[in-house]
């Protein structure tokens, strides 16, 4: 999955009015006239290839970054922003009902003011009402049914070594942010966080009745709190591991063994959660220091902990004086946002999170048709071919792996554009209400939604995205790739103007190829044909692939995008993998079409040049410095400019497409370089 917003968009055609009669121009072709000619693409190709669109377009005030990608968001949000005002004039069925009324409630800004927290106020009740250690669990659960996680994250997911079975699995979590670095780490921007966040729970605690020196103090508690809760959670690259986050305990074991101040029976029941006698748990040492707090840690500094949690994961949508004091220390302290997008596009935001597959029917019905569904069906076909020769030809990988690695990839499943089934929300109560209501109620739905696929068999169908999504993933659980038609829009312009070089450089290698080499990748690997956790290498094979793999985390390791931060190679090992087996794919793909054998030249630029450019477009983002550390210390994908720098240097194709050579800045060593698929 590349949260990133990976994928690219090409800029609007342009269209010439002549003197006698209407002329059509062909689109400008962003491939040339976006380079940087100051740059050497020998020395960076991101900037090579993108410098000049970057230069000409500095990032808008209410965005963290600002790329390609963010004309296609754009293009899309008109359209669902059309979806949704058409429900609104003219609802006919059930779920058009449900969009309009959600759209409205979120744009009826008077009322929402009018409203400040009182729709909040029977939750803030029952967190009042805690007085001991057996009444903060069972609110802790009443909070995880609307959306709410404290102490834990818990969910439904498939069970990792049986995917076959659903599972209930509880994790590590609770913290207000990002992640456990940000409690510890010493360089400036994560320290500047630090420091701030205890004054923003200050501002939201006074804000809900307390007065300035409680809140005060209310607010270093909850910090001090979430910084003990810190210490015993996991770095990012420690959650990396399959294997050492499955951790399967029979409930009745959980409390003696584990937690002796947390009745998990109770806990369970509470929250709803039936017809399963075990659970995962991810972190057993988190939950165990998690116990230890709930029996030292006074009954007050908990109840104020979770005010803030409850308030601060509903404050965009409740009157403006919350939903500012959010955005200026989540938007502009941590990702440094200079102003809030309007108000359509963030509650059309929320409303995708809520009900996006219910508006994903509307959308695919004008979007999305057979005919492009057939088009990157067969591409995937094409990439799948190209890493069967891939794995055939490998010189590292033992017969016996090899032959189940090729059982994986034929049985890795596709699912293009749009489910064939859609997700029943007739049992969601979005209706004439506040809007956080709404919110609530499809939280709700989601939570008991997730918890009745407990007992049943796994619906292999479902996706995880909806078809508007402007991304993709690959699900091991279920040994699939899931590319949402979302992520082939292209605003202004058709298919047909678009070579190949381009389509198979963004299209084939930065999605397609990148998802699938997903089922490959350091932790993708350990998942067999049928999506269970299962060893299925042999011991040779693993410290082949691992001593292969190490030579990709210490290339990444040396990428230092902000003084004093370098990029965690450890961390982001999976998605520099696929990125790198994206453009190794998309390339062995692209050199069997037309325009690659007959080697002509378009706009002066070589097929393969286009290629390489095309792929690099798909990256085309500049980032604020705050977002960029905030994605250092929790993205697991690798900032934009280094999935472009980082892979180019292992294709050998990249290096005689642009004459690569010792002393240039893009330029590995043979033996330096990562050779794995």
């Amino acid at each position: 999955m590349k949260p990133q917003n990976h994928f690219l968009i090409l800029i609007l055609s342009l269209f010439f009015l002549g003197a006698c009669k209407k002329k059509e121009i062909p689109p400008v072709d962003f491939l040339s006239t976006d380079i940087d000619s100051t740059v050497r693409p020998n020395d960076d190709f991101f900037d090579y290839a993108n410098g000049g669109w970057i230069k000409k377009h500095p990032i808008p005030d209410q965005y963290s970054s600002n790329g390609i990608g963010r004309l296609v968001i754009d293009d899309l949000q008109k359209r669902l922003k059309t979806i949704n005002e058409e429900a609104v004039k003219n609802p006919k069925d059930d779920i058009s009902k449900k969009i309009a009324n959600f759209w409205k409630s979120g744009l009826d800004t008077l009322n929402i003011d009018k409203s400040g927290f009182e729709p909040l106020k029977n939750y803030l009740a029952e967190i009042d009402a805690i007085n001991d250690e057996s009444s903060l669990l069972t609110t802790a659960a009443d909070l995880q049914k609307i959306g709410v996680s404290t102490l834990f994250n818990a969910g439904v997911a498939q069970d990792s070594k049986k995917s076959s079975v659903m599972a209930y699995n509880i994790d590590q979590g609770g913290l207000g942010l990002p992640n456990r670095d940000y409690y510890f780490n010493t360089d400036a921007q994560t320290t500047k966080v630090r420091n701030l966040y205890p004054k923003h729970i200050q501002r939201i605690l006074a804000m809900i009745g307390q007065d300035s020196a409680t809140a005060k103090k209310s607010a270093e508690n909850t910090f001090n709190l979430e910084t003990q809760m810190a210490k015993s959670s996991r770095k990012l690259e420690g959650l990396r591991d399959p294997y050492k986050n499955y951790n399967k305990y029979k409930i009745a074991d959980i409390q003696p063994k584990l937690t002796p101040n947390i009745d998990w029976v109770s806990w369970l029941n509470q929250a709803d959660v039936k017809k399963v006698d075990s659970v995962i748990i991810g972190q057993p040492e988190y939950l165990k220091s998690l116990s230890g707090l709930l029996k030292s840690t006074p009954i007050d500094v908990w109840k104020n902990y979770m005010k803030y949690h409850l308030v601060s994961e509903f404050a965009s949508y409740l009157s403006k004086n919350f939903d500012q004091e959010n955005f200026d220390f989540y938007g502009k302290t941590l990702n440094g946002t200079k102003k809030q997008e309007v108000r359509w596009k963030r509650v059309l935001g929320t409303e995708e999170n809520a009900i996006g597959e219910a508006l994903g029917q509307l959308f695919v019905k004008e979007n999305f048709d057979a005919t492009a569904k057939k088009r990157y069906e067969n591409i995937v076909e094409e990439i799948r071919g190209a890493l069967k020769e891939r794995i055939q030809k490998l010189d590292w990988m033992s017969p016996e792996t090899k032959v189940k690695a090729l059982d994986k990839l034929a049985k890795m499943k596709k699912k293009v554009g749009y489910p064939d089934k859609w997700k029943d929300f007739s049992a969601m109560e979005i209706k004439d209400q506040p809007y956080v209501l709404n919110v609530i109620a499809a939280n709700k739905w989601q939570n008991n939604y997730d918890l009745n696929k407990l007992g049943k068999p796994v619906n292999r169908d479902e996706w995880e995205m909806t078809p508007q999504t402007y991304n993709a993933y690959y699900n091991p659980s279920n040994n699939e790739i899931v590319l949402p038609a979302g992520i082939f829009i292209v605003p202004g312009t058709k298919d047909a103007d678009l070579d190949d070089a381009l389509v198979y450089g963004y299209a084939a290698a930065s999605t397609i190829g990148h998802e699938i080499t997903h089922g490959f990748d350091d932790e993708g690997r350990q998942f067999d044909a049928q999506g269970n956790l299962k060893n299925w290498w042999t011991p040779e094979d693993v410290a082949k692939f691992n001593k292969r793999a190490d030579v990709m985390v210490n290339e990444f390791n040396q990428f230092e995008p902000i003084k004093g931060i370098h990029i965690n190679g450890k961390a982001t090992l999976g998605e520099n993998i696929a990125d790198l087996g994206g453009v190794l794919l998309g390339w062995d793909a692209f050199t069997k079409t037309k325009q690659y054998k007959e080697g002509k030249k378009l706009h002066g630029q070589t097929p393969a040049e286009r290629f390489f450019l095309g792929y690099s477009l798909g990256w085309l983002y500049n980032i604020r410095k705050e977002s960029l550390a905030q994605r250092l210390l929790t993205d697991v994908h690798s900032p934009a400019k280094y999935r472009v720098n980082g892979p180019f240097p292992n294709v050998e194709a990249f290096y005689k497409t642009f004459n690569i050579k010792k002393g240039d800045k893009m330029y590995i060593p043979d033996s330096l370089r990562v050779k794995i698929w």
